[in-house]
């Protein structure tokens, strides 16, 4: 059996090298999970393996590894779990301020910024 993705509108950030170590630009989804404890369920954290550059993110599956480069997507329960750069690209296109959904999902995510 075959089957379709459904259209949802999601939040992603891009790990960068510079962003894994200066929060600044940060959602603050993503503050706000950084905040957590270690470990547990929309938690994140770094790395405990040197160099230490990887964030650990606690999934509804589990904790998983977020390497530089890749994505961390908020999902449509406010699940968080990272993503590889080249599946985001194939999986989701980014929503501009001159599509008609914007303001939707705009609204959907609470007037969040749906940029990385």
């Amino acid at each position: 059996m075959k089957f379709k993705k459904k259209p949802v509108t999601i939040e992603a950030f891009q790990i960068t090298r510079e962003r894994r170590f200066n929060n600044r630009d940060w959602p603050e989804w993503l503050n706000e999970a950084w905040n957590k404890a270690e470990g547990t369920t929309g938690a994140v954290w770094h790395d405990p393996k040197p160099p230490k550059e990887a964030l650990m993110v606690g999934t509804l599956e589990g904790v998983a590894r977020l390497e530089l480069g890749n994505w961390i997507i908020r999902g449509v329960i406010g699940e968080l779990y990272p993503c590889k750069e080249d599946i985001f690209n194939l999986t989701y296109d980014p929503i501009l301020p001159t599509d008609d959904v914007y303001k939707s999902a705009a609204a959907d995510l609470g007037g969040a910024s749906i940029y990385q």
